[in-house]
């Protein structure tokens, strides 16, 4: 009998289901983008809301095809959703309750625990299983002590420690942040502008590799962890407004934003503890930031950088075995 944890993870922009083995091993990272009309630049939680109903769908037969895909039997021995943003009690999105509400009647019908957790946790899971070349003792070893984990994405610019707790898994403190816009809105309204396609941070972060010459060194903003963005997206408008190069104006703002992120950094080296720093998040898949930042910390894989619900998954799994040993009771 094979057991196995099903992770779900309804985020802004796409639909996820993965699942894992006790051993740690990734069977499924099914995702699905969800659509954004041409020429805007993210979607309404409505219609979040329903097109993640619509996903779930085709979702759904992933998982099936998984499941039916091995010659033993297989039990899903818990399930693991995202059921907010971040950890606190005020963080809330609607388009988490479409994966919660779907995981917990999955629950209730198998009988099996439901475990929720938030979607940014999710998110320096998938990181820590990647950085640790998907072995799971390292994983585990990682996990049981302090990190930092640096979030970014269209979503979140958040410094994070991450220390063990036995009911979240992972107790995460934001030590530092944006001010105003995320990374990921800077490059996405960047490149809208320019008249690409949402989401926009492959093709940004691929001309920017090639455009090759030395951006100017522009001031600026962070103090104390916390940054400004916002100058960025503005001074990037003027530049595509004087030249009209789309790899120069994408080299530009991968460039800020790349040194905004080891400034920060820096000022976590010098100011705390050391712990070791993992980057998380959709935009910590660019190259191109990963050439500036790699010296500091260590990435996950891309396909574990974006939105994802392996690391849900994964989560679900370390909580549940810890449940099962006897380190305390569940519900159900």
């Amino acid at each position: 009998m094979k057991k196995v944890y099903l992770g779900l993870d309804t985020s802004n922009y796409t639909t996820s289901a993965a699942i894992s083995t006790e051993d740690g091993e990734v069977l499924l990272n099914e995702k699905l983008l969800l659509p954004v009309k041409e020429g805007e630049r993210g979607l309404r939680q409505s219609d979040a809301v329903f097109l993640h109903v619509k996903a779930l769908t085709a979702v759904a037969d992933a998982v099936r095809d998984c499941l039916a895909s091995f010659d033993e039997a297989v039990r899903i021995e818990a399930i693991g959703v995202s059921a907010r943003p971040r950890d606190g009690e005020n963080s809330y999105m609607p388009c988490f309750l479409v994966g919660e509400g779907v995981g917990k009647v999955l629950g209730a019908s198998m009988g099996v625990p439901v475990y929720t957790f938030s979607h940014q946790a999710g998110h320096v899971m998938a990181a820590v299983h990647s950085a640790c070349r998907h072995d799971i003792a390292e994983t585990e070893n990682y996990i049981k002590t302090s990190f930092y984990a640096f979030h970014v994405s269209g979503g979140t610019t958040e410094v994070l420690q991450s220390d063990p707790d036995s009911e979240k898994v992972l107790h995460i403190t934001k030590l530092g942040g944006t001010m105003d816009l995320n990374a990921g809105q800077v490059i996405d309204r960047t490149g809208v502008r320019m008249g690409m396609q949402f989401p926009c941070g492959a093709v940004m972060d691929g001309l920017a590799l090639e455009y090759g010459k030395k951006q100017p060194k522009d001031k600026i903003h962070v103090k104390d962890m916390f940054c400004n963005l916002s100058g960025i997206e503005n001074k990037a408008e003027k530049l595509w407004k004087t030249t009209g190069n789309t790899a120069e104006v994408s080299s530009y703002v991968f460039s800020m934003i790349g040194r905004t992120l080891e400034e920060m950094t820096l000022q976590l080296l010098s100011n705390h503890e050391k712990y070791p720093i993992i980057y998380a998040g959709g935009v910590m898949s660019s190259l191109y930031i990963k050439q500036i930042l790699n010296k500091y910390g260590v990435f996950a894989e891309a396909r574990m950088s974006s939105d994802n619900a392996v690391g849900t998954s994964l989560l679900a799994r370390h909580r549940h075995m810890e449940c099962r040993n006897g380190a305390e009771n569940y519900d159900k």
